[in-house]
C-alpha cells in the first residue's frame, strides 16, 4: 500500500529523527540520574533501572518489531513505536515516584524498539543503489551525533530546566516522528500475516535475561547464584528459540539469514567496531579525571577527538563506495583502524597530554565512523525486500546487545585486574570509579594504567582478528570449474 504524498526526502528525515532522538535518550539520560535520585528519593538499582529498563526493553524487542513490520507494514510499526515512545516519555516527565518512572521508561523502550527496528527497513525499501548508500551513511552520521552530543545536550537541559525537561523533549520528538509517518509510504511482505508468538516470546525473554544477567554479573560477580540463574535461564530460552524457529513456517528469525556467511560478516563487523569503541568512550573519561585530575568538562572535550570523526566519516564511507571502492576493502580498513587505534592507545600513561591522545582516539573514531551506516546498508542490500524488517531488527539487536555486554565485561574485567594488582577489591572499585587519591595515588595510577594497557591490547587483537575474518567471509563464492571431455574422432 503506497502513500501518494510520500517523498524519499521526507522519509529520510523522519527515520533520521528517530536515529537521532533514541541514541540521545540512551546516552543522555545517565546525566539526569543524580537529579532524579534527589527529587524522587531513589538510589541503587531502582535508580539505575531508569537507564537499564529502557535499554533492555528496546534491545530485546528490536528483532520482533522488525519482523512484525514485515508482516503488518513497516510504516505502521514505525508509527506505533513513535506513539508509544512519546507516551512513555510524557509519563516519565510526569512521574511522581521512582516506580512510576521505571515503568514509564520500560514503555518508552517498547516504542524505541518499534522505531529502531523498522527505521532501517523503511530506508531499504525506499532507496536503491547509490541513493541507498547515501541514506544509510546519513543514518550512521545521525546516530553518531546522538551518541556524541547526548550527554552534553541532556546536561544542558537538566541544568537549565531540570531533568523532567529532557523527557518532554524526547516526547516532542516522538510526536514529530508520528506526524511524519503520515507522509511516508508503507510496505510489507506479500505473504498473509501470521505471527510466530512462541518464537517472539522465547527470544524477547531469553535476550532480556542474558543482558540483565551480564549487567548484574558486572555488579555482583559472575558466581552469584542469581546471576547464574539469569544467564542459565536466558541461554536455555535462546536454545528453545532456535529449535522453534527451525520448525516454524513464518519465523521471527529466518535461520537461513543467520547462517548466511556474508550477512553474518556484516553483523560481526558492526559488533566488533562497537566493542572497540564503546569501552574507551565510556571508561576513558573516568581514567583521565582520576589519574590526570582533569575536570569532567575537560575530559568531555578530550573525548571529542574520539566522537567527532563519527559525525562526518560515515558520509565519506558512502562516498567511497559510490565511487567504486569495494565495501569489502572499506570495512577491512575500518576494522584495521579500530585495531590500530586501540594498540596505539596503549601509550596511555599518567600525565598524558591531549596531543598524545589525538592520534589513537582519532584513529578509532575514523574506523568506527566508516562502519556506521555502511554495515546496515550493505547487509540490507543482501536481503530480499520481504525480510528487510527482520534484517534491520536483527542488526540493531546484535549491535545493542554487544554494546551492553561489552560495557559490562570490560567494567568487570577492569575491577578484577585491579583487584589482582592492588590486592583489595574495595580499593579496586574506588580506583575504577576514578578515585585515585591518598598517599598511594602514584602507585594506584600506575596499576590503573597497566590494567588499561592490558584491556587495550586485548581489544586491538580482537579487532585485528575481525579485520582478517570479515573480508574472508565477504569473499565471493568460488565457482566450480567443470570440464567436459572433448570427443576424439574415430
Amino acid at each position: 500500500m503506497e502513500n501518494r504524498r510520500s517523498s524519499p526526502r521526507v522519509t529520510l528525515v523522519v527515520v533520521l529523527l528517530g536515529y537521532l532522538t533514541l541514541p540521545l535518550a540512551m546516552s543522555g539520560t545517565t546525566v539526569a540520574l543524580p537529579g532524579i535520585g534527589t527529587d524522587l528519593h531513589a538510589v541503587g538499582a531502582p535508580l539505575q533501572w531508569v537507564v537499564t529498563g529502557y535499554f533492555l526493553t528496546a534491545s530485546s524487542l528490536m528483532l520482533v518489531a522488525g519482523s512484525l513490520g514485515d508482516l503488518f507494514g513497516r510504516r505502521r510499526l514505525l508509527r506505533y513505536g513513535a506513539a508509544i515512545y512519546a507516551i512513555g516519555s510524557l509519563a516519565s516527565a510526569a512521574a511522581t515516584n521512582i516506580a512510576l518512572l521505571d515503568a514509564a521508561r520500560v514503555v518508552s523502550g517498547f516504542g524505541a524498539a518499534g522505531v529502531m527496528g523498522t527505521g532501517g527497513a523503511v530506508l531499504a525499501t525506499t532507496f536503491t543503489g547509490a541513493a541507498r548508500t547515501r541514506a544509510f551513511a546519513a543514518m550512521g552520521t545521525t546516530a553518531g551525533i546522538g551518541i556524541a552530543v547526548g550527554p552534553t545536550f541532556s546536561g544542558w537541559l537538566v541544568g537549565a530546566m531540570g531533568w523532567r525537561a529532557t523527557f518532554v523533549v524526547y516526547a516532542v520528538a516522538g510526536v514529530a516522528i508520528l506526524v511524519g509517518t503520515t507522509l511516508i509510504a508503507d510496505s510489507r511482505a506479500t505473504e498473509r500475516p501470521k505471527v510466530d508468538w512462541p518464537g517472539a516470546l522465547t527470544f524477547v525473554v531469553g535476550i532480556a535475561l542474558v543482558m540483565f544477567g551480564v549487567t548484574r554479573g558486572a555488579q555482583l560477580g559472575w558466581t552469584d547464584p542469581g546471576v547464574l540463574a539469569l544467564l542459565g535461564g536466558g541461554v536455555l530460552l535462546i536454545v528453545a528459540f532456535v529449535i522453534i524457529e527451525g520448525r516454524t513456517a513464518r519465523p521471527v528469525l529466518d535461520l537461513a539469514l543467520a547462517r548466511d556467511r556474508r550477512f553474518l560478516a556484516w553483523c560481526i563487523a558492526g559488533t566488533m567496531s562497537a566493542v572497540g569503541f564503546i569501552g574507551t568512550l565510556v571508561h576513558l573519561p573516568t581514567y583521565l579525571q582520576g589519574v590526570n585530575h582533569v575536570s569532567a568538562g575537560s575530559a568531555g572535550v578530550t573525548m571529542l577527538m574520539l566522537t567527532a570523526p563519527v559525525l562526518v566519516i560515515p558520509t565519506l564511507g558512502g562516498w567511497l563506495i559510490n565511487h567504486g571502492l569495494a565495501p569489502r576493502v572499506v570495512i577491512t580498513v575500518a576494522l584495521s583502524f579500530v585495531a590500530g587505534g586501540n594498540a596505539w592507545l596503549t601509550v596511555l600513561h599518567p600525565g598524558i597530554s591531549t596531543g598524545e591522545l589525538l592520534g589513537p582516539l582519532g584513529m578509532i573514531g575514523i574506523g568506527v565512523g566508516l562502519t556506521m551506516g555502511m554495515v546496515d546498508g550493505q547487509a540490507m542490500g543482501m536481503v530480499a525486500k520481504e525480510r528487510v524488517g527482520m534484517a534491520s531488527g536483527l542488526l540493531n539487536t546484535v549491535r545493542a546487545t554487544s554494546n551492553t555486554m561489552a560495557l559490562a565485561v570490560i567494567g568487570s574485567l577492569m575491577i578484577a585486574l585491579l583487584s589482582s594488582r592492588v590486592g583489595d577489591a574495595s580499593v579496586a572499585e574506588q580506583v575504577a570509579a576514578g578515585h585515585v587519591t591518598g598517599p598511594d595515588s602514584a602507585m594506584l595510577a600506575d596499576q590503573f594504567t597497566g590494567v588499561w594497557q592490558t584491556l587495550l591490547w586485548s581489544l586491538a587483537v580482537i579487532s585485528a582478528v575481525a579485520a582478517i575474518a570479515v573480508p574472508l567471509m565477504l569473499a565471493p563464492r568460488r565457482q566450480k570449474v567443470t570440464t567436459e571431455a572433448i570427443p576424439v574422432p574415430a
